[in-house]
């Protein structure tokens, strides 16, 4: 088995991962891209990249890791190294608008959603709304600018006041609101191009649902990810004997764009609609809902990892640069 390397700029997240491919006997290093340099007159390390990057690293003072990934993974595929959510997954990780385009020409239904660029026309465009609508961030991840507006001038007064999030690459979406019907969105793992099970997450306080372990505490875990002041098993649930078509239709959009593993948030509207609204490439893992559903999120991946690390026959592994 040749060596596994994990892209991120966040370990807090990584001991589940981490304690999942110890148990698999793989050989592994974590790279942090957070600051560095890239040789790019060097060859890459010999091995298997996955690549972990999330969308709200800005958040934690990483600002270059965007664009560090960005380089690292262009030169990595251009080697012909094998990498998991490589450079067309980041782009789809880092920009709603690359997720809502992709799913709208595959064939998904999206919300309605108006991109704004800059902040001078957000209260004209926003006009063109129905109430109520909700903002989001272009690069988001963590509920990140996302509100909930029943009036027009309680927006005009949130653009115009001193609470106005601006958005890392200055970009806001207008999105409709979607009530969904039982109170809760369902979110759809993939994994190595298998289903591993389907999730809810009660929406009733807000719409900060990241299910990972390390967000469950409000007390201890804001600064990571802030979630509801609800405890974490209140939540997310597993979504027991869940089978729909779009579950296949998810596994061919990840063949189609190259998707190694991800999570598919839809919501089931009142009118009987089913609404995709989110991909998340830098899934984490819910150990309440694992429990639940007898299935591990962390093991599923480090196996998939490890898969694909024996298939890959090299005769040395070097260490990687910056």
């Amino acid at each position: 088995m040749t060596k596994i390397f994990i892209i991120h700029e966040n370990s807090d997240w990584l001991p589940p991962f981490a304690e999942a491919l110890h148990a698999e006997g793989a050989e592994w290093e974590e790279w942090p891209l957070i600051e560095g340099a890239l040789n790019l007159d060097a060859p890459p390390p010999a091995g298997i990249f996955y690549s972990r990057m999330s969308a709200s690293s800005h958040t934690r003072g990483h600002t270059a890791s965007k664009d560090y990934t960005r380089s690292v993974l262009s030169w990595l595929e251009s080697h012909g190294r094998t990498v998991v959510n490589g450079r067309r997954v980041v782009e789809m990780e880092m920009s709603k608008i690359d997720q809502h385009t992709a799913l709208r020409a595959a064939g998904f239904e999206v919300p309605a959603t108006i991109a704004v660029f800059g902040r001078h026309d957000l209260k004209d465009q926003a006009r063109s709304m129905k109430l109520p609508f909700i903002t989001k961030h272009n690069q988001g991840g963590k509920g990140l600018g996302v509100r909930r507006f029943d009036d027009f001038k309680s927006f005009d007064e949130y653009v115009d006041g001193p609470d106005y999030e601006h958005p890392v690459d200055e970009i806001t979406l207008l999105q409709e609101y979607l009530h969904p019907a039982g109170g809760f969105i369902t979110r759809v793992e993939i994994i190595g191009g298998e289903f591993l099970y389907a999730l809810t997450a009660d929406t009733s306080a807000g719409f900060q649902l990241c299910p990972a372990d390390e967000c469950a505490d409000p007390g201890t875990s804001l600064e990571l990810c802030p979630v509801s002041a609800l405890p974490t098993e209140s939540l997310f649930h597993w979504r027991e004997g869940f089978e729909d078509p779009i579950i296949n239709r998810y596994l061919d959009f990840c063949q189609s764009w190259g998707i190694g593993i991800a999570g598919f948030e839809f919501i089931e509207t009142e009118d009987g609609r089913l609404v995709t609204y989110d991909i998340n490439t830098n899934t984490n893992y819910n150990p309440v809902v694992e429990k639940e559903a007898g299935r591990s999120g962390p093991v599923l991946v480090a196996r998939y990892l490890a898969a694909l690390a024996r298939e890959l026959k090299t005769d040395r592994v070097l260490v990687p640069t910056g």
